[in-house]
């Protein structure tokens, strides 16, 4: 609350003091965990003739635990700055697997606020460590059932502190209590969610959002996806163009002209909005590169708590892009600066028919100085080289990576780089230019009179307009463009405003390629003008539902609705509601029987 205080400006008095309260239960229970250890041991000895014992190790003890939770917690503020929730298995996870990439995207977090909190935290730890344990406590002569009797009283109020008094055991719902999210994430003990969702990750064989029976569900998300007819709008001059997806780190739609009213930043961007086909309401399916790579290339929904990368035996069974235009004569490849190991995407990326991949390892080192790997412009040149060589029809992807935290440039900052509005304004310029760039010199080559090209964001951002919190859905509004010579004059500069998903690309593209897209079971083609209007996205354990323009997003953990923006029609908000649990317990139980 410290750190979030600007958060909390405008949030009543009595609601902050309340997160304190709430907080009580599960930071009781966390502190009934740690004491286990110490309780059995000074039980154990109390039932000995021992009259002295040395409390020594305690100490040593609360010492361990006080630097770890120290470390936990500036670990915390930071992730949540960026991720808008708690410290996870997520996190966790992504810190062992990838520790570089985990550094860097940590780069742009407040060093000297870090370092200030830790060094209070651990001050204030070890001067309580000091004068609040003895080093040794003197037992008095006791009848050997009053040992008994306080043993059982102590070891039952240890558990019942542990499991929590209601018929209920402890959750982290137990904390939430209010509309404003931030003051439910102050009052949810840290240590005590960062172990459940451990434990919690370890369980793919439940599915954690059972809200209704399976065939219910199964049955709602059949209704979305029916169509009167099995249409498309053609858009194309051709139906075996080459096809070149950018996948555009964070680009938000905040970042555009068109969508999010921002002058300078994106004009390549907003240049072919104009002069290609737009869709102007599409979402993000999660908040993550990981979550929207997969999103945008196979059409299957993120899972909210946990993510498929994580289990590459069961990502494989995912229908892919690239394996169809494989299987139809393609020419495959996929271009990114980075570490394609980084959050399995070397084995999406090979176990889905790319057979080119280049990466960070491929680039020399000279190149390779930013801390996320070569910057887009020489990615985007290695690409086009590439093409040069390469037999047509071909299918590339693209995902780019300066405009991530720390936001480093091999250029000057277009914006400057006093903070991280500024810096991420300029790395999304700097990519804008490269894409202008790349396209200017794609002109001169054969290849481009018969290329699409795709434009898509792998997620939103919280930058550059700072307002949206990760249950909003303008945190996942991003631009969708089809732009490039193949595209039939009568459709350049047209805008499609459906509402739609990064998951409906596939069926989108694939219609328009005359290739069937039946395996993409959770993506609908945005140009057959009787598919319907709908987009879910989810992020840590929440997820949003965008229905004709109204929009409900839920928390799972506190099984309350965080967003609406039509609460004045009830009934339609409970349909959303509905759809929206439906979708998200039939696409990870999709996930479990892979």
């Amino acid at each position: 609350m410290f750190i979030f205080h600007i958060k909390l400006r405008n949030i009543p008095l009595s609601q902050k003091l309340a997160a304190y309260y709430h907080a009580l239960r599960l930071d009781f229970s966390t502190a009934a965990y740690i004491s286990v250890i110490p309780l059995l041991v000074y039980t154990f000895w109390h039932f000995t003739n021992r009259e002295k014992v040395n409390f020594n190790w305690v100490r040593i003890y609360n010492a361990i635990l006080i630097v770890l939770f120290s470390i936990i917690s500036v670990i915390n503020f930071n992730i949540y700055r960026e991720w808008g929730s708690k410290v996870n298995s997520r996190a966790i996870e992504f810190a062992i697997r990838t520790p570089n990439e985990s550094l860097a995207s940590g780069a742009s977090s407040p060093i000297f606020l870090t370092l200030f909190v830790l060094a209070i935290l651990l001050a204030v730890g070890f001067y309580l460590n000091f004068i609040l344990i003895k080093r040794e406590i003197q037992f008095s002569k006791t009848p050997a059932w009053a040992k008994f009797a306080i043993a059982i009283l102590a070891l039952s109020l240890n558990f019942l502190l542990i499991r929590g008094a209601s018929h209920a055991p402890n959750s982290q719902s137990m904390a939430f209590f209010s509309t404003h999210q931030i003051l439910n994430h102050a009052s949810l003990n840290t240590e005590w969610n960062l172990a459940s969702s451990i434990l919690a990750s370890s369980k793919a064989k439940k599915n954690p959002y059972l809200y209704q029976d399976q065939k219910l569900a199964d049955l709602e998300v059949e209704k979305l996806y029916k169509v009167e007819k099995d249409s498309t709008t053609s858009i194309l001059k051709t139906t075996k163009p080459n096809v070149v997806i950018f996948i555009l780190e964070s680009f938000t739609a905040d970042l555009t002209k068109a969508l999010g009213n921002e002058d300078g930043i994106t004009p390549t961007l907003d240049t072919l909005a104009k002069n290609g086909v737009s869709f102007s309401q599409i979402y993000a399916t999660g908040n993550r590169t990981d979550k929207g790579l997969i999103g945008s290339l196979t059409g299957f929904p993120t899972l909210a708590v946990a993510s498929i990368v994580s289990w590459p035996e069961k990502m494989q069974k995912i229908p892919a892009i690239s394996q169809k235009l494989y299987q139809n004569g393609y020419q495959t490849s996929f271009y990114y600066g980075g570490e394609s190991e980084f959050d399995n995407y070397k084995a999406f990326i090979l176990g889905h028919q790319y057979k080119k991949l280049t990466d960070r390892n491929t680039f020399d080192k000279k190149d390779t100085n930013a801390k996320w790997g070569a910057y887009d412009g020489l990615v985007f040149d290695r690409q086009l080289a590439d093409a040069k060589e390469t037999q047509q029809p071909f299918f590339s992807t693209i995902l780019s990576l300066t405009n991530h935290e720390p936001f480093e440039l091999p250029v000057k900052y277009k914006f400057g780089s006093a903070d991280n509005i500024q810096r991420f304004k300029s790395t999304a310029f700097y990519t804008d230019s490269c894409i202008g760039s790349y396209l200017s010199e794609a002109k001169k080559q054969p290849w481009y009179k018969n290329t699409l090209f795709i434009f898509i964001a792998d997620h939103g951002h919280l930058l550059p307009k700072g307002n949206h919190e990760i249950y909003e859905p303008q945190r996942y509004h991003i631009p969708l463009i089809f732009y490039g010579d193949v595209i039939k004059d009568n459709f350049k500069g047209k805008v499609v405003d459906k509402t739609g998903s990064q998951q409906d690309l596939s069926a989108t593209l694939l219609a328009q390629l005359k290739i069937d897209s039946k395996d993409f079971k959770w993506s609908k083609n945005l140009l057959n003008p009787y598919s319907k209007h709908f987009a879910y996205f989810s992020w840590d354990n929440g997820f949003g539902f965008v229905k004709n323009g109204h929009t409900v997003t839920f928390d799972n953990v506190g099984k309350s609705v965080l967003y609406n923006n039509k609460p004045e029609d009830a009934k339609q908000t409970n349909q959303i509601l509905n759809s929206g649990k439906a979708y998200i317990q039939s696409a990870y139980q999709h996930f479990i029987n892979l």
